[in-house]
């Protein structure tokens, strides 16, 4: 029913991570897994053929010699979604841990929902960049903030806890993390290549979303820990918290085509959630 999609570029060590999980703790724990990695030269090529048969998955590996020619987090989840032939499709990053019954939850809400539906999970979050929580997402650094010190087991009984005390729903998606039908990302049209490498392919997405009707529901009961800052195309230093110049350039030149596209900045509402454009420029 679910393909469980995951976009990597150059972050070997998560990605096993992120493997692991879901087939650990996924609760239909054979459905389809699709990796796709693009320009990896960390030992990931390597390690997907290796272990493909292990953690039953299939990959795509992308090079490209052209920067201008990657496809980077929005294209990643475009080309993996032209693969899926499931009726759902979950995306998460290559830098997230899944919690228990991840998928599950984020199934259920489909059940009470036959409009287009984003179902999001809830975030743990490092505290990389600051430590202010807002909806949706709880910072703390007592799980670690990389994978040599994530603690793993304790997470796994605090992610558990945390979806039986809370029932906590927001309407608000996550750029990655998300649960949606198959059918419904074709309908939208996936990430605009525009903004490809990285950066404002979600917020475009999500705009483009709610101008069609869709709806949103983040939800306490799916929870995943997100490590921040090693996602699907290693934009980010593996050795500091500050953005690289890369990433930068590509949020300065992105602010740029986003305005072009839409005829203004983005506004966020007070859960965070991009505020909807309703007239393209």
């Amino acid at each position: 029913m679910i393909t469980t999609c995951i976009g990597s570029n150059n972050n070997l060590n998560y990605l096993k991570l992120a493997v692991k999980s879901v087939r650990k703790n996924h609760y239909y724990k054979n459905n389809p897994l699709l990796i796709f990695s693009e320009n990896s030269e960390d030992g990931t090529v390597e390690w997907l053929q290796e272990n493909k048969d292990k953690y039953n998955f299939k990959y795509v590996y992308h090079k490209v010699r052209d920067e201008n020619g990657l496809r980077g987090i929005g294209g990643s989840m475009n080309m993996l979604a032209s693969l899926v032939t499931t009726e759902y499709i979950n995306f998460i990053h290559a830098d997230m841990y899944v919690a228990e019954n991840q998928d599950l939850e984020l199934f259920k809400l489909f059940n009470k929902q036959d409009k287009p539906l984003v179902a999001s999970s809830y975030r743990i979050e490092p505290c990389v960049f600051d430590s202010i929580n807002r909806p949706g997402t709880f910072k703390t650094n007592i799980f670690g903030d990389t994978f040599e010190n994530f603690e793993e087991q304790l997470f796994l009984e605090f992610s558990k806890e945390f979806s039986a005390l809370n029932n906590t729903t927001y309407r608000k998606a996550e750029g990655v993390s998300f649960m949606i039908r198959k059918k419904d990302w074709d309908f939208i049209g996936g990430n605009d290549p525009i903004f490809n490498p990285l950066s404002f392919d979600d917020i475009d997405l999500f705009i483009r979303m709610q101008n069609a009707n869709f709806h949103f529901i983040q939800t306490s009961k799916s929870v995943v820990f997100h490590f921040g800052s090693r996602s699907a195309n290693g934009h980010f230093p593996t050795d500091t918290f500050k953005r690289s110049d890369r990433q930068k350039f590509y949020e300065e030149r992105n602010a740029k085509l986003f305005i072009d596209k839409w005829g203004e900045r983005p506004e966020f509402d007070e859960v965070g959630f991009i505020k909807p454009i309703k007239k393209v420029k």
